[in-house]
């Protein structure tokens, strides 16, 4: 009885994939996520999504300090009062970085307008640039119109083609 178990055990005839069909299935699944890894592109994702939070970083600082000139009669923050008309200035605390020349703007003030005690009930934090900003030099820079408009706008905003390349977005938002 024992060899009739092993012999039936021997004899049925199961299908399995070979080798080379295994290896088959292996490389055409290597090839296809190599091709969604590059039509993907995280870097370029990646840029992407730095510059939405560049967008919505200048729309929080421009939000802050229109909501104080609303408050406060028309009369700008102190430190944005100071700036100078139809100059760039980078929005920061740290003098020999704020005269960094931002890439998206023609030259900067060598005077930094400093947003950090402008009053948490208008900005909790004043919002640094994902990737080159810090409190000292934020990655944002602010514009004086002659008719008291403002600008906000990012320093440095990355090309979205593919590597991070290209044309940069003009982030700037004015009010």
């Amino acid at each position: 009885m024992f060899h009739f178990l092993i012999h039936c055990s021997l004899s049925d005839d199961r299908k399995s994939f070979t080798l080379v069909e295994l290896i088959i299935v292996i490389a055409i699944v290597a090839v296809l996520a190599g091709a969604i890894f590059v039509a993907i592109d995280p870097a370029r994702r990646l840029h992407e999504v730095r510059n939405a939070r560049r967008q919505s970083d200048v729309n929080t600082i421009l939000d802050a300090v229109k909501k104080y000139q609303v408050d406060n009669e028309g009369e700008h923050y102190d430190e944005v009062n100071d700036a100078y008309e139809l100059e760039y200035s980078v929005i920061g605390e740290d003098a020999l970085l704020c005269s960094y020349d931002c890439t998206a703007v023609p030259a900067v003030s060598s005077d930094c307008v400093d947003l950090t005690d402008i009053g948490s009930e208008y900005m909790a934090v004043v919002p640094v640039d994902p990737k080159t900003g810090d409190q000292e030099y934020s990655g944002y820079y602010l514009y004086k119109h002659e008719n008291s408009a403002i600008t906000i706008g990012s320093c440095d905003p990355e090309g979205e083609a593919a590597g991070g390349g290209g044309t940069p977005p003009d982030i700037k938002v004015t009010r």
